[in-house]
């Protein structure tokens, strides 16, 4: 099934080769072209919360890569029988983490939340080594 729904992988590293840089935009468009791919050639209309779910997640790791670990590098969306895998690579070694709401002197941080709103949205999140540096985050949404 999973050939079946494939998107194709975008270029190489954005910045090589003269290509425009990956942005969410780009990530959330290829969720909706996989989502539609797939009503199209099941007959079934795609459910419209778990379609937003996954473009929330696509969102969150296409601009965690980009305010965190120098940029997309590359991106996968597909659909397997579990939902919608969306696979974004990045040019950091770093890990995610989760940040504290509060600072030391109790004042509310901004930001930190992507992280949590991805692993609560996905039902599988892996996260692996690229061979050339950097690292891929891939997540499972559940079923369109």
């Amino acid at each position: 099934m999973r050939a079946k729904h494939r998107t194709a992988r975008s270029a190489e590293p954005s910045t090589a080769r003269g290509r425009r840089p990956v942005c969410p935009a780009d990530v959330r468009r290829a969720v909706r072209r996989a989502a539609a791919r797939r009503s199209l050639q099941t007959g079934t209309p795609y459910d419209e919360d778990a379609l937003s779910d996954a473009l929330l997640v696509a969102s969150e790791l296409a601009g965690n890569a980009l305010l965190h670990a120098g940029g997309v590098a590359d991106f996968a969306v597909d659909v397997v029988e579990e939902g919608i895998r969306i696979s974004v690579d990045d040019h950091s070694d770093r890990l995610p983490v989760i940040t504290p709401r509060y600072d030391a002197q109790g004042r509310r941080r901004n930001g930190g939340r992507g992280w949590p709103i991805v692993c609560w949205l996905s039902h599988d999140v892996r996260i692996r080594a690229l061979p050339s540096g950097g690292k891929r985050i891939t997540a499972v949404v559940p079923a369109l």
